[in-house]
């Protein structure tokens, strides 16, 4: 339950780290509300996972969550670059949550 709760909390992360794009530095209300949301939803569950999994291990998986699903979704949404490099290195993040999640 705890890798779910961990899991979730990452998407959530994306969903602030994208959403602050879309508050166009918090002078749209809507989007800000909802980036706000997503921030506190993201770090009570990240709170909830802790309580059972390692913290290091836990932070490291939430913020590559949140890096990788960030990046891709830029890439997609915002027309960020798609280069090799900036894809390998998204492939050793994934590759290193992955370790981290065997690890645990």
């Amino acid at each position: 339950m705890a890798w779910f709760l961990l899991f979730l909390a990452g998407l959530f992360e994306i969903g602030w780290a994208i959403g602050l794009k879309y508050t166009d530095g918090f002078t749209r209300p809507m989007p800000t509300i909802l980036t706000l949301i997503s921030m506190v939803v993201s770090i009570v569950l990240l709170g909830l996972a802790v309580k059972t999994l390692p913290m290091g291990t836990a932070y490291a998986v939430w913020t590559g969550i949140g890096t990788v699903g960030t990046v891709l979704l830029g890439i997609w949404l915002l027309g960020d670059p798609a280069t090799l490099v900036r894809l390998v290195c998204i492939g050793m993040i994934v590759a290193g949550i992955a370790g981290l999640k065997l690890a645990a």
